[in-house]
């Protein structure tokens, strides 16, 4: 599970740091500084919760077993909130309107959330 977390880790802070590239410099003249600033929320919440992933999986004293529903609800809540805020700024660029998807937002911001109280919890518990 731990070689799991890591490497989930490193491919969003990787892939954050291209997104955040294309976001400072390839959607200047594709979109509008409000889309670039959500946009940009996106790819922060993103490498958070990348640098975390990486915290998570060498944490020693927290066993595999207490990481599994952490790891789940934080890597869907990143999925389901970076980018559909991804998508909802690049909504312009598509055929198809991105804000039908819109509600999917707050769903992955709020598996987060549970996500760091799980985190918090255990963590608290195990070391308690």
């Amino acid at each position: 599970m731990n070689k799991t977390i890591m490497l989930v880790g490193i491919i969003l802070g990787g892939l954050a740091v291209v997104l955040g590239a294309f976001g400072a410099h390839g959607l200047k003249t594709l979109v509008g500084p409000e889309a670039i600033e959500t946009f940009d929320t996106g790819v922060k919440y993103q490498m958070y919760h990348a640098l975390l992933f990486l915290i998570l999986g060498t944490m020693k004293q927290l066993p595999e077993s207490q990481k599994k529903l952490v790891f789940f609800l934080l890597a869907l809540g990143v999925v389901l909130f970076s980018f559909s805020i991804y998508l909802l700024a690049l909504n312009g660029l598509f055929e198809y309107d991105f804000k039908r998807i819109g509600l999917i937002t707050p769903v992955g911001g709020t598996l987060m959330i549970f996500g760091w109280c799980v985190f918090g919890y255990r963590s608290y518990k195990y070391y308690g």
